[in-house]
């Protein structure tokens, strides 16, 4: 069956995920995720000029996914703590629901690879953009919510990172809401200079 170009794109972009998350960049081949797909080696590369290309793009879908699912969350809550709290609970169920698109984001495989390793620092810019926007300190510039939103985004991402080696019998929303106060109590703690 022949699919609009726009539904085709997001087939081959889940096929690649499932793909790339088991053999990883190198051992995987456009033929594997052709075949994964459904489709010929052809169509694949009607939609991605090179497996490079793919694997790109498939980074900055999973960015941009996380990305719009903490913006939306934290929009709603009228306070900075509510933002807070809900941004690392959408975070976590985030990670807790697209383990795979995480890891495959934030692999070691992904982190040999410069433009791989850029497109992972775009994705961390972007969710920080989100924070930042989000830390309401009196006094405190625009630059240095910036470094704090980073110091932020650092937090949620190593520990899903630690959570998904072990997760043992952790509940993410548990979790999620531990970080929250540790991050909420040391921004409280926070004077401008």
């Amino acid at each position: 069956m022949r699919l609009p170009a726009a539904e085709r794109r997001q087939q081959l972009l889940v096929a690649a995920l499932d793909v790339f998350a088991v053999r990883g960049f190198h051992s995987t081949s456009m033929n594997d995720v052709a075949e994964a797909a459904g489709v010929t080696k052809p169509v694949l590369y009607q939609h991605f000029e090179s497996k490079r290309d793919l694997y790109r793009e498939l980074l900055g879908e999973i960015g941009a996914d996380l990305r719009h699912a903490i913006a939306k969350a934290t929009v709603e809550p009228s306070s900075p703590r509510g933002q807070l709290e809900r941004g690392f609970s959408t975070y976590f169920a985030w990670v807790n629901d697209h383990r795979t698109a995480f890891d495959l984001l934030f692999s070691a495989g992904t982190q040999r690879e410069a433009d791989f390793v850029a497109a992972a620092h775009r994705v961390e810019d972007a969710i920080a953009e989100v924070v930042a926007d989000n830390i309401v300190i009196e006094g405190l510039t625009r630059e240095r919510r910036g470094l704090l939103a980073h110091g932020i985004v650092g937090l949620a991402e190593a520990t899903c990172r630690r959570w998904l080696a072990n997760p043992g019998d952790i509940d993410h929303r548990e979790l999620a809401a531990q970080v929250g106060e540790l991050a909420w109590f040391g921004l409280r703690g926070i004077r401008s200079a």
